[in-house]
């Protein structure tokens, strides 16, 4: 459930918050008003989300979003072994964007809250413009503290620290072609997993023919990761952009994602489709079933570090219903923007024990979601 959701806000956040291609100049005035919704897999998110950014004067720029998820989760992990539930997230965060020359240097920090997990996460980054603005250099740093809970048991309360570090370099390569590169690497230690997902062992004893028992995940993990993306500019103002990312980790996860978008401009109108593929191995102590309770000193059945394979088709929209010619009041510039996405997972291994069928017998699961947003941006 925490994989989706996580999906879903990181999605959102970057249709929203978008961010500087290159260093050297202030975010544009604006303001956001979105809703979004991710069905499927038994589980449903929605809720608004608010941003508002503003410069104060000719060197900083401030920004503020509120974002809400309402969530109601009957998933293949909630009805195997626990019970439906409802719940609500909420998000806010401030940040800072502070221009001095070719420097821009950005702080922010955010904070979650639901029933159950708190997360705070501060950050912090500096991008330096190079050789007549042709090249910018990124740095970033983040951290990362949450507390994880659990809604049957007031007195339990872990923490988990994160880190994460990166690099990016974006180059403009002709005048219709820029590239970005970029490295993370982040570092995760404390309670890592679950406290409501269970494994399940082999239990002649029992009429399906196995038991649970509650996972146990490493305390510590290390992921690195390295991306490629390069957008090529059409003499028509249509775009082409291609995306490559391999990841890594400590817990032998490996993955490969690809995406290729084209946007495609009409009068007022913009439009936009992508398809991104995405393939990963599954970690080492990851299994469908163990042989017996307490197999292993790590046991996790949680189906997202699972080997899989998903594919994503969007397609957006975007209409300027208030152009720079014309402005309304102190807005000088409105549009209107919608997608929709569907996405397929199919899991390699991690059987659907919800149908009842014999042990052994089982059919693969396989995760089919359907994920809209609809917002309003203002520039002013």
């Amino acid at each position: 459930m925490y994989c989706l959701r996580n999906i879903i806000v990181l999605t959102a956040g970057l249709l929203i918050t978008g961010g500087n291609v290159l260093a050297g100049v202030l975010p544009e005035e604006r303001s956001d008003v979105m809703y979004h919704l991710y069905d499927g897999g038994g589980v449903a998110i929605d809720g608004p989300s608010v941003l508002v950014r503003k410069q104060v004067g000719k060197s900083v720029s401030l920004v503020g979003n509120y974002y809400v998820d309402m969530i109601s989760s009957a998933s293949i992990d909630v009805i195997t072994t626990a019970s439906p539930y409802d719940e609500e997230r909420t998000q806010w965060s401030l940040g800072m964007d502070y221009l001095r020359g070719n420097t821009t240097m950005s702080i922010g920090y955010t904070s979650s809250v639901e029933s159950d997990f708190d997360a705070k996460t501060y950050s912090f980054t500096v991008s330096q413009d190079m050789f007549g603005d042709l090249t910018t250099l990124s740095l970033s740093y983040a951290l990362g503290d949450d507390m994880v809970g659990n809604s049957s048991d007031p007195t339990f309360e872990r923490e988990a620290d994160r880190q994460q570090y990166g690099v990016g370099l974006t180059q403009i390569l002709t005048r219709n072609l820029i590239a970005t590169l970029n490295f993370t690497t982040i570092t995760d230690e404390g309670f890592l997993n679950n406290p409501y997902r269970s494994v399940r062992y082999q239990d002649s004893g029992t009429a399906t023919g196995f038991s649970f028992e509650p996972e146990l995940y490493p305390n510590t993990r290390t992921s690195n990761a390295v991306g490629l993306r390069a957008k090529y500019y059409l003499p028509y103002r249509a775009a082409l952009e291609g995306e490559y990312r391999f990841f890594t980790d400590t817990w032998d996860i490996e993955s490969h994602t690809a995406s290729i978008a084209y946007t495609h401009p009409i009068g007022p109108f913009v439009f936009t489709a992508k398809y991104r593929w995405h393939d990963q191995t599954g970690a080492h102590f990851y299994r469908d079933i163990f042989p017996r309770e307490q197999a292993t000193n790590f046991r996790g059945r949680d189906k997202e570090i699972s080997p899989l394979t998903s594919g994503t088709f969007k397609l957006g929209g975007s209409y300027e219903f208030i152009g720079d010619a014309e402005g309304w009041g102190f807005i000088k510039r409105a549009t209107i923007n919608a997608s929709y996405s569907v996405l397929s997972v199919d899991y390699h291994d991690f059987s659907d024990i919800s149908v009842g069928a014999l042990l052994g017998e089982e059919p693969l699961y396989q995760l089919d979601a359907d994920i809209v947003q609809v917002f309003f941006s203002f520039w002013y």
